[in-house]
């Protein structure tokens, strides 16, 4: 890998119509005793230790290899290390460096648009907690990649393409920042829970057991389903049984009543209420709406 590779963009208006464009990216190899940060970027960008930074856009900081500080208005003074990935905010007081004893290896790509502020400002990722741990896996460090390898070649649409990889890596992150250490036994244990569910999709089922047979306790099952689906083991249950009816409403004659009964309901009132509770339709205006 170079030492230093950096790209500054110059952003059009149809790359801002599109909701979210780059701004620039790069990686650089910052090495023991070296001067930071260097005095070779754009006006607004570069900083000094003693007096900080504010930026109009939002940059992800990954660093690979090395330890640092990050300090910004909210959080304070922040130990960085290997793996570590920090965010920075538009008009947010920041400044970070790397040890003068280790150095290190950051990659950054610096974005902004109407559908980057809608996608961090709806508290997926917070100025209050900017820092991520254990950044460092094979997908994320694709996804930097495949930006440093579009802006090399800039192919035709190649900002559109970008948007959608750093969407990905921001998605990636999140997924490191809900889900721990624990991705894949996480998503082992929810893809078997959510199949034992569409088995028995026309029964009730226990899911008190169900945690038990897949080794955890219930607590725990329900706050991890939760963490990756966003809704409770039984809402999700129930959803699928919505959606099956939906499926019978539209591809079969049978009535409500005996829709109500194959997908194991406790009665066909509480089946119709639970359903337009969800659709904001009944049973029956449901069918002769789609039809």
């Amino acid at each position: 890998m170079k030492n230093k590779y950096r790209k500054y963009l110059m952003v059009f208006d149809q790359d801002k119509k599109w909701g979210f464009f780059i701004n620039n990216l790069g990686r650089t190899v910052i090495s023991p005793n070296q001067d930071y940060p260097s005095k070779d970027h754009p006006d607004d960008y570069v900083f000094e230790w003693s007096k900080g930074r504010v930026l109009d856009e939002f940059h992800l900081v990954l660093i690979t290899k090395g330890e640092g500080v990050f300090e910004s208005e909210q959080t304070g003074k922040k130990r960085i290390s290997d793996g570590d990935v920090f965010l920075l905010f538009p008009r947010v007081w920041h400044r970070y460096k790397p040890s003068k004893k280790t150095g290190w290896t950051e990659r950054w790509v610096g974005f902004s648009g109407e559908i980057a502020n809608q996608f961090l400002a709806n508290g997926f990722f917070t100025a209050e907690e900017p820092l991520l741990s254990k950044c460092n896996t094979e997908s994320v460090l694709n996804h930097f990649n495949t930006l440093f390898k579009l802006f090399d070649e800039e192919p035709f649409g190649f900002q559109r393409l970008a948007s959608g990889i750093c969407v990905q890596l921001m998605a990636e992150l999140y997924n490191i920042k809900q889900g721990g250490n624990n991705i894949e036994d996480l998503n082992s244990m929810i893809s078997k829970a959510k199949s034992l569910m569409y088995k028995n999709i026309k029964q009730s089922i226990d899911l008190e057991k169900m945690a038990t047979e897949l080794g955890v306790s219930y607590s725990k099952f329900r706050i991890d389903f939760k963490t990756q689906t966003g809704v409770s083991p039984l809402q999700y249950y129930l959803l699928l049984k919505i959606e099956k009816s939906k499926e019978l409403l539209l591809n079969s004659n049978k009535n409500q009543k005996e829709i109500a009964y194959e997908l194991g309901f406790e009665s066909d009132f509480y089946f119709n209420r639970l359903f337009k509770q969800k659709t904001g339709l009944t049973p029956g205006q449901f069918r002769n709406f789609q039809k």
